[in-house]
């Protein structure tokens, strides 16, 4: 029996299909349109995004005949990305704002000055910042006049909860992990918190059912795959790729660097309260027990090649910024400081801008695309060292993600963080964590360290750096970090 799971995205949505042991049999993708109607202005077509997926869905089941096969159905997603459809008719009835939406940075502000930033982290984990839905709902209600006149029609949720609703035609369900990204959640006791729902304004009823990441969620309509689907597995993309690396036992971190770079490390049962910045989550809910980690988000990584591509032309295809990295000996003073939507963990500062510096007549494209990669190793050991600072050490990190298929960025990765860093051979990890809960959750596996066994192979990348080399680039890192938060 197989496992199929829906990857729900940013900038692509996918089907894949999952034996038992772990081997993917195959994959179906389509393109996702981001509409940026203004400056920090981030939409997704959410009718976009139930057609895609169910079409790779459907179109994967057909090509690998299995139909008939499949155990059960997991679903893993952006997360922070919010949706407003109607009750009755499943139907959007607004643009989804996507998380790296900006809009809603004056208003964070302000209640940030305010004062309010403690109680919504003593109550959520998270900080007072736009990449956050709660902010997102509060602005779309006030501005979006339908949303308003739709009344008890109205139904809000992240992607998971849409994709749900219309898969079941009508299930009105989030998980804990995504829930717990709301900034709407109190997170120790595992709901929806009333004085958080007051401070943003929205309204109860339009909001899910929080329920666990694994179990008997739900079953799709029988005429969409020729026959209905238990949903057994949800999960936010991070806590996802987590799970699909084995982040078992506290301590365990995993880093996946996609359209953005997401740090998490495990801290079991404890909810431990960050003192530098960096958020408390929920790693997963399991028959009501939820397991904790604490996370570390960088918004641009991926996209900034994609950038360097696309909105500059400087890469005539993403692959060939490693090349380009290899070809000059080190970045010649350049450094990229790539908030290109602000600034994440942990300056968390939302109008920061990105900065290019250090160019003279002797830089060149390689510099420029090798000071775009180092910027990941220098984003990552900020957060390492505030990971620390909150004592939670990391011994090892393991990675995986789109852009760690580049050997250069695992080595620098090593290097500038003097650990050894770990990928699987399947660096989809955020779908296999989804393929697992879904085992999990349909009897397949007693346990998520049963299902474990999915993961399969690694290669391990050792430092290789000098100390006095790594010093020298991380005082250049600081000195354009500083410039950029002037």
């Amino acid at each position: 029996m197989d496992l199929l799971v829906i990857d729900e995205g940013t900038t692509s949505t996918r089907a894949m299909l999952f034996a038992a042991d772990g081997l993917c049999h195959g994959s179906e993708q389509r393109d996702l349109v981001q509409h940026h109607p203004g400056p920090g202005l981030v939409e997704h077509d959410a009718e976009e995004i139930w057609a895609k997926s169910l079409a790779c869905a459907r179109t994967l089941i057909e090509d690998k005949g299995a139909a008939g096969r499949i155990r059960a159905l997991g679903i893993t997603n952006q997360r922070e990305t919010i949706v407003f459809w109607s009750r009755r008719t499943g139907r959007p009835l607004a643009p989804a704002i996507v998380w790296q939406d900006r809009r809603t940075a004056d208003a964070c502000a302000r209640l940030k000055t305010e004062g309010r930033e403690p109680f919504i982290q003593a109550k959520t984990g998270l900080l007072l910042d736009p990449y956050f839905s709660a902010s997102k709902i509060a602005w779309a209600l006030a501005h979006w006049p339908q949303l308003r006149e739709a009344g008890d029609d109205l139904c809000i949720g992240t992607v998971e909860s849409y994709l749900v609703f219309r898969l079941t035609g009508g299930l009105h369900v989030s998980d804990a992990t995504n829930a717990s990204r709301t900034a709407l959640m109190d997170i120790a006791a595992g709901s929806w918190d009333e004085e958080l729902l007051d401070l943003w304004g929205v309204p109860r009823g339009a909001l899910p059912e929080i329920v666990d990441c694994a179990g008997p969620i739900g079953e799709t309509l029988p005429e969409l795959f020729g026959g209905p689907l238990p949903i057994a597995g949800l999960a936010g993309d991070q806590q996802a790729a987590a799970i699909g690396q084995a982040c078992f036992a506290p301590g365990d971190t995993k880093g996946t660097y996609g359209t953005g770079a997401f740090i998490l490390t495990h801290t079991g049962t404890e909810l431990r309260r960050s003192r530098h910045r960096l958020l408390s989550t929920i790693a997963w809910q399991l028959g009501g027990a939820r397991r904790y980690a604490l996370e570390g988000s960088v918004f641009v990584a991926g996209s900034l090649v994609k950038w360097l591509r696309d909105g500059l032309g400087l890469l005539g295809h993403a692959g060939e910024s490693e090349s380009l990295a290899r070809s000059v000996p080190d970045n010649g003073g350049v450094y990229l400081v790539p908030a290109l939507s602000g600034l994440g963990a942990p300056h968390w500062q939302p109008d920061a801008r990105a900065a290019l510096s250090g160019l003279s007549f002797a830089s060149g494209r390689a510099h420029v695309a090798r000071a775009a990669l180092e910027a990941m190793a220098h984003q990552t050991h900020d957060l390492m060292t505030a990971f620390a600072g909150d004592g939670a050490r990391w011994h090892c990190l393991k990675v995986d993600g789109g852009m760690i298929g580049n050997d250069w960025i695992a080595q620098d990765l090593a290097d500038m963080l003097d650990l050894d860093v770990e990928r699987p051979r399947f660096v989809e990890t955020t779908a296999l964590g989804a393929a697992m809960l879904a085992g999990v959750g349909s009897g397949l596996f007693a346990s998520l360290e049963e299902a474990a066994g999915m993961r399969g192979a690694v290669e391990r990348f050792a430092p290789a750096m000098t100390s006095a080399a790594r010093d020298a680039r991380l005082a250049g890192w600081g000195q354009a970090v500083a410039r950029v938060l002037g």
